[in-house]
């Protein structure tokens, strides 16, 4: 008996039901069966000698089929929070497209701010159903960006990929019945010969290449591309035109003698590397050196608050200059007075690689009191670095260069780097600068001094 909730028929009815419905196509069921329930409605379809069950509708003799039409709530991504002083940004690049099932804190997009990248999260598990921005526009905090069916993953996915799998499977047994025989063999190969004979298309193109080739052989290439700037190098560009246009720099220089910290880390970078896994480089022992001389003059970790008031501070957050593919980054190694050379080189590893690898958040880059710029591990010989505004000064290292020095009357070879401290004379005078570069370059090339200034 078909039992419908309703009303029951008899055996009779439901096989002349079925035969009605094995007529009717599988969509034209899901659309009928979709129109009963706008919410959840579950449709099995199976015949058999002992009738229709409940909620079951025939199309033939042994085909049960199951369909399931449901509709879920539909949520609406939206641009987060991404500082108090950044309100919009812009939208990178999608990571997902309409039709993917995201689950829930998958990063579906990143946004380009003028500081970092952030990166847009599904709220829900679900399927995206509409991308409601294009890449590249500017989108402001709170918008909307991508629409999210909510729910499971849809079973149908696994399904094309096991018929995709099934004609596969029946591709190579027509292919083992032809083997047997001779002919067909023969057959077979030469059809591939044939397909790759043409050379007709090759010619074609020979001819063509040859003809753009004759003119620009007699001519220079003068092609020109214009890039819209990033967010990032904008940010860059304005903050280092500033600093010009604000600070009254100067630049004074000295040279120091790297053989001493050199020889310190032939001893010990074995060490340090095995038990933090981090390479020692100089970085550490620079930045300790100038914590160190800001305690005799201060006025080079001091700023300018207001145009009117000099800002003295007890701590020292050093910004260390990073090179990523999008632009400079400053990522700041807090208290560095209070750390020691080790724990600054390893902070500074770890900044490091927060940066190439894209994850530095605001709070790491946000402060610093003194910057610290290593153009030497470019190759840079000499040059005078921008500051860093509000900061009221800036150290330059360049590359370590073997030349020849005078030292006790003797000339000898040592491993040589020219040093840059480029400051705002608005706060520091010109006697402060150079003391303090002297001594960073006096601790430098006698480390064990700064065991006596701690």
């Amino acid at each position: 008996m078909l039992s419908t909730g309703v009303r029951t028929v008899s055996r009779k009815q439901a096989g002349a039901l079925s035969a009605r419905l094995a007529k009717r196509s599988i969509t034209s069921i899901v659309n009928a069966t979709t129109r009963l329930n706008t919410r959840t409605t579950t449709t099995s379809i199976n015949t058999g000698i002992l009738g229709v069950a409940k909620n079951q509708m025939p199309i033939s003799g042994g085909i049960h089929l199951q369909l399931n039409a449901a509709r879920y709530a539909s949520v609406t991504v939206k641009v987060p929070d991404m500082a108090e002083s950044i309100t919009e940004g812009t939208l990178s690049a999608y990571l997902k497209n309409v039709g993917d099932y995201v689950k829930q804190d998958e990063t579906i997009a990143t946004i380009e701010t003028d500081k970092i990248d952030v990166e847009v999260n599904a709220p829900v598990s679900g399927t995206i159903t509409e991308l409601l921005v294009e890449a590249e526009e500017t989108v402001e905090v709170g918008q909307d960006l991508v629409k999210i069916e909510e729910g499971a993953a849809p079973e149908g996915s696994s399904a094309p990929a096991a018929k995709e799998e099934a004609p596969k499977k029946e591709e190579p047994a027509p292919a083992k019945e032809s083997a047997p025989a001779a002919p067909k063999k023969e057959s077979a190969p030469a059809a591939p010969k044939k397909e790759s004979a043409p050379p007709a298309p090759k010619k074609e193109a020979t001819p063509k290449k040859e003809e753009t080739s004759k003119p620009a052989s007699g001519a220079f290439s003068r092609t020109e591309e214009r890039v819209k700037m990033n967010r990032m190098r904008l940010r860059i560009a304005e903050r280092l035109k500033e600093s010009q246009n604000t600070a009254a720099s100067l630049t004074t220089f000295n040279e120091v003698d790297m053989s001493n910290l050199m020889e310190m880390r032939k001893l010990y970078k074995d060490e340090f590397l095995d038990k933090t896994g981090i390479k020692m480089g100089f970085m550490g022992a620079f930045s300790k050196a100038a914590s160190l001389a800001m305690k005799d003059i201060p006025a080079v970790n001091a700023a300018i608050e207001n145009n009117d008031t000099l800002v003295f501070r007890d701590y020292v957050d050093i910004s260390i200059a990073v090179a990523t593919p999008k632009g400079l980054v400053t990522p700041v190694v807090r208290n560095s007075e209070s750390r020691s050379i080790l724990g600054i080189e390893q902070e500074i590893a770890n900044l490091s690689k927060k940066a190439r690898d894209g994850k530095l958040t605001l709070e790491d880059m946000a402060g610093g009191t003194f910057t610290i710029s290593n153009g030497g591990v470019f190759g840079s010989l000499y040059g005078t670095p921008i500051i860093n505004m509000p900061q009221t000064a800036v150290l330059g290292l360049h590359g370590t260069k073997e030349r020849p020095v005078t030292i006790k009357g003797q000339i000898v070879s040592r491993p040589m780097m020219y040093l840059a401290l480029t400051y705002d004379h608005r706060v520091v005078d010109g006697r402060e600068a150079v003391t303090f570069l002297k001594t960073v370059k006096e601790l430098i090339e006698d480390p064990r001094k700064m065991l006596l200034m701690e």
